[in-house]
C-alpha cells in the first residue's frame, strides 16, 4: 500500500475496495470534497471582497441576480435551496448594504422583483473578473482543450445532480 492511500482504496480481486466501493467513486468523492471545501472558503473571501459585511451565503444570490437579472424572492429561494424566511433575511441584509433593490412586479402587484443596484453590479463584476483572472493564472499550464473538457464535465455533473 502506498503512503497516504486509504486502505479502503486498495482493490480486491473483484475490482472493488475492501469497503465494497468502486475506487473511481472513492477518488471522485475525495476530490469533490476538496473542491467543495476550497469553493466554500473562496466564496467567503469573494463575499468579503464585494463588501466586508456580506455573508458568504449571500454571494451566490448576487451571482444569480447578475446572471439572470430581476427575480422574485421565491425564485431565488428555490434556486439557492432555502426557505422564504432565510431568503427575506438575506435580501434585507443585501438591501441595507446597498447591493440589491426591490421593485413591484408588473405582472403581479403583490410580488416584488429583486435586482442588483448599480453599486452591487459594479462590485460583483469586479470580484468575478478577479476570480476569473485567478483561474487563468492557476490553470495557465493547462491546454485550453483540457479546460474546456473540465468545464464540459462539470456542467454534465451539475445537470445530473439537478435530477
Amino acid at each position: 500500500m502506498h503512503e497516504g492511500v486509504n486502505r479502503d482504496e486498495v482493490r480486491g480481486s473483484s475490482g472493488l475496495t475492501s469497503s465494497g466501493a468502486d475506487p473511481e467513486y472513492l477518488s471522485l468523492e475525495r476530490e469533490l470534497t476538496i473542491l467543495f471545501r476550497r469553493a466554500r472558503a473562496n466564496q467567503g473571501e469573494m463575499a468579503r471582497e464585494v463588501h466586508p459585511d456580506l455573508e458568504s451565503a449571500a454571494y451566490g444570490l448576487l451571482i444569480r441576480l447578475d446572471e439572470c437579472g430581476r427575480q422574485r424572492a421565491t425564485e431565488l429561494a428555490a434556486y439557492i435551496g432555502v426557505g422564504k424566511a432565510t431568503m427575506s433575511r438575506q435580501l434585507r441584509a443585501l438591501e441595507e448594504l446597498g447591493l440589491v433593490a426591490r421593485e413591484p412586479d408588473p405582472a403581479d402587484g403583490r410580488a416584488w422583483l429583486v435586482h442588483l443596484t448599480e453599486e452591487g453590479h459594479r462590485r460583483v463584476t469586479k470580484v468575478r473578473d478577479a476570480r476569473r483572472a485567478r483561474y487563468v493564472s492557476q490553470l495557465s499550464h493547462w491546454d485550453r482543450g483540457e479546460v474546456a473538457e473540465l468545464a464540459r464535465l462539470l456542467a454534465q455533473l451539475n445537470r445530473g445532480m439537478e435530477k
